[in-house]
């Protein structure tokens, strides 16, 4: 079985609360237990998209990248979402 590589959204330069919204639509695409890789600021972005994917159950990994001025945050997605209608 091969396993696919995570989707990936890049939302460095992002405002919140867009950075979070995208992140959530990108999840609500995947299936419960996919991966998702997002990079984003660090400070106030890292901290509101973090805190909020793990208030709604997914687990979040933090990541340092390019000299602290980013951080990739891979989330798994452990909720479904319910169809939308449209």
């Amino acid at each position: 079985m091969s396993l696919s590589p995570p989707a990936h959204l890049d939302l460095r330069g992002t405002p919140c609360p867009l950075n979070y919204i995208r992140t959530r639509l990108a999840l609500e695409k995947l299936p419960a237990g996919a991966e998702l890789e997002v990079w984003l600021d660090r400070g106030e972005p890292e901290r509101l998209v973090s805190e909020g994917l793990r208030q709604e159950g997914h687990t979040v990994l933090l990541t340092p990248l390019e000299g602290d001025s980013a951080v990739r945050l891979t989330v798994r997605s452990t909720v479904t979402f319910p169809a939308s209608d449209g």
